[in-house]
């Protein structure tokens, strides 16, 4: 009986559609009517370019289709890595991840999905699926191109007449907001967002070439995306091409490695491709290098040794670690982060990883707290539980962290040199501990117009499950960290725990910088990984609004401390689990509501409009008590908003509570709607939420 059941919204097999379009819907309109595809979304102007336009009239840009061109393709053959070559914009970081998408086809196919094609049925709109911030989003474009001077602008294809990478680019641009959102980047952002897997730098330094060479060997075998670039002194460095052609503060992707015989000796080499599809290292080893002249015929066949000037070359791995100084890794998911054996039986597998995920924000004087080097406001950052109760399996072994060296499982001890013992050693020390995979990112800084990422860290502190004060952080250290406050999307690290109770807490630099974030955090089964939000009148809900609200309707400080004391708390400032769960429905429901009677989408309510609202929710209340209620809700403006109507509906609870509970016969019988009793009781409810939340 076949398997009916739908995978979950945001999967890469049922991936969430961007604006909201529909790709087969669209094509099978657009195939009915006979009008090509033309993205209302994303049009064929300047704004989706996104830079200043040039006012040389040579320049000027045109939106081409690819069937202005003789016997156009999506895909010429196989795909591969030469089918990508950077052109007029900076976004050498995103090409290179893509290039070393195309070396592995199950995780191509997820990005690019099949059966897509410039001949019949043909209707000028593709789709591409990428990861953000936990879930897989479809994208539609058109095949409308920016073209000058007759040549694409950007990403083309050495075989001019092949499209599927200059289709793909425009639609990561359409997710980022426009091209020029993609110029300047971080390898590590594109590798992620084409795979869901983790991205991490391990410095070229920390290792001897031989070990170095033989973990990237590893990290490809398991299916890594693996690049590299050379650090650049200085702005002006940035793409300048050293004497042996390579290009400093440049991304190249690494897509392969091998070794050769030459006399007695055996050359480890690395492959690496330049995303321009010219300019390849001119050193030894290269395309065109005389230490090829003897090497076996045979050996130059089977590593596929090309003098074409494509921008892919072979160096040896002594070269490689003597003139690059960053390589970039993005394993797939925490299994290829593990060494170990193929297990013989289900009995012997490697223990499967658990994921926990949750989105949130900072917010100027709520929860934007700073660092711990602003010791005031530091302990307001939004904090979450991290459990753990059992330490890895024995037979665990570890991979690299970013940071430390790495075993090699495939060789005895006795022919291990110094520093693979020692790495031996340190394996032995973490498998008593836990390993805990954590991640924050911080989301959408691209889609802001100017690329501006915030100084972001996190700090794990070692305590049973409670908010921790401010007077905690004076005096307690942390126990694991995500290392310097770094301005890129992403912080990510791999800790080894004791067992117990932790508290992680992310933070921008500087305190008052606003932004969303997004955590993730893998735990091997075994560990019980509880990553629950700490909540306090401090930090409160906040942590929760961005899942819950649109983002135009965020609530201050001040209502959320109303919606937690409007809450049975028993005199704590925090909610239960089930606590929070109901409010945020009742979040939901309000939004939902005041979304329906804001008649004129003015993001505000008219009396008028918040009566036929109140109604809705069980509150009838006569014209004077409305009046009443706008003019002490709407912050002194004339229509109230969006976090005006929360405190408003918190508040009436409230009263009306109190007065289904009133003894007092004469109170009742003056009625619900008496003027001077709102107005008293909404003077008492306002005094006891306030003197609650100064506890």
């Amino acid at each position: 009986m076949a398997n009916d059941k739908v995978a979950p919204l945001g999967s890469s097999e049922n991936p969430i559609k961007f604006n909201d379009q529909d790709f087969q819907t669209l094509m099978e309109e657009c195939l009915k009517s006979g009008v090509l595809f033309s993205d209302p979304t994303f049009p064929a102007e300047q704004q989706s370019i996104g830079m200043p336009e040039d006012p040389d009239p040579k320049k000027a840009i045109k939106w081409q289709r690819p069937k202005v061109l003789r016997m156009p393709v999506f895909v010429e053959g196989m795909t591969g890595t030469t089918d990508i070559c950077q052109g007029q914009l900076g976004n050498c970081w995103l090409l290179a991840a893509l290039s070393c998408l195309t070396m592995h086809p199950k995780l191509f196919v997820k990005v690019v999905p099949p059966g897509q094609s410039l001949s019949k049925p043909y209707a000028g709109i593709f789709h591409f699926t990428f990861w953000q911030y936990g879930e897989w989003v479809e994208v539609v474009v058109d095949d409308r191109l920016p073209v000058r001077q007759g040549r694409l602008l950007f990403s083309y294809s050495h075989t001019r007449n092949e499209f599927w990478s200059a289709l793909v680019e425009k639609a990561y641009a359409k997710l980022m907001g426009s091209y020029g959102s993609l110029k300047g980047g971080n390898i590590s952002e594109g590798m992620e967002d084409f795979t869901g897997g983790i991205a991490y730098s391990i410095k070229v330094s920390s290792r001897t070439p031989r070990v170095l060479w033989r973990s990237l060997t590893r990290a490809l075998f398991r299916g890594s995306l693996l690049s590299c670039f050379i650090q650049a002194s200085n702005y002006l460095d940035i793409g300048k091409v050293t004497g042996n052609g390579l290009i400093k503060g440049h991304a190249y992707a690494i897509t392969d490695t091998d070794k050769v015989k030459k006399a007695t000796d055996e050359i480890l080499l690395l492959r690496l491709r330049n995303p321009w599809g010219f300019i390849e290292y001119r050193g030894p080893w290269s395309d065109k290098g005389k230490e090829w002249d003897d090497v076996d015929k045979a050996e130059k066949e089977r590593i596929e040794l090309k003098e074409t000037e494509d921008g892919e070359f072979w160096i040896s791995a002594e070269d490689f670690s003597s003139l690059f100084d960053v390589v970039e890794l993005c394993s797939v998911s925490p299994d290829t982060l593990v060494e170990g054996n193929t297990p013989a039986s289900p009995s012997s597998a490697a223990p499967q990883w658990t994921i926990s995920e949750h989105e949130g924000l900072w917010v100027p004087g709520s929860s934007a707290g700073g660092s711990r080097k602003f010791n005031q406001t530091f302990w307001k950052n939004p904090q979450f539980e991290l459990v753990l109760k059992e330490q890895d399996h024995p037979d665990d072994e570890d991979e690299d962290d970013g940071e430390d060296d790495e075993d090699d499982e495939d060789e005895d001890e006795e022919e291990m040199d110094p520093e693979e013992k020692k790495i031996a050693e340190k394996q032995k020390q973490k498998a008593k501990q836990c390993t805990v995979l954590v991640e924050l990112l911080q989301k959408n800084r691209r889609q802001t117009g100017k690329l501006n990422f915030l100084y972001i860290a996190y700090h794990i502190y070692r305590l049973q499950g409670v908010c921790l004060s401010r007077n905690f952080f004076m005096t307690n250290r942390p126990v694991g960290r995500s290392g310097k406050y770094q301005a890129q999307r992403g912080v990510w690290r791999k800790l080894h725990l004791d067992p117990g109770y932790y508290t992680i807490v992310v933070s921008t630099y500087r305190p008052n910088k606003p932004g969303e974030f997004f955590v993730r955090i893998f735990s091997k089964t075994g560990n019980t990984l509880g990553l629950t939000p700490l909540l306090s009148f401090s930090s409160s809900i906040c942590v929760f609004l961005p899942s819950v609200l649109d983002k135009d309707y965020h609530l201050p400080l001040e209502t959320c401390r109303e919606l937690i004391f409007g809450e049975d708390t028993g005199g704590r400032s925090r909610l239960s689990r089930k606590q929070t769960e109901t409010l945020l429905s009742t979040l939901r429901n309000l939004q939902s509501i005041f979304f329906r009677f804001d008649t004129d989408s003015s993001g505000t309510m008219s009396p008028f409009e918040l009566s036929t609202a109140l109604e809705a929710v069980g509150m009838q209340c006569d014209g004077k008590v409305v009046q009443l209620l706008s003019e002490r809700f709407a912050s002194g403006e004339l229509h109230m908003p969006f976090h005006g109507f929360v405190s408003c509906f918190t508040r009436l609870r409230k009263l009306f509570a109190l007065y289904e509970s009133e003894t007092s016969q004469e109170v009742k019988d003056r009625g619900i709607n008496a003027v001077s009793i709102w107005s008293d009781m909404l003077y008492y409810v306002s005094k006891i939420t306030w003197t609650q939340a100064s506890f």
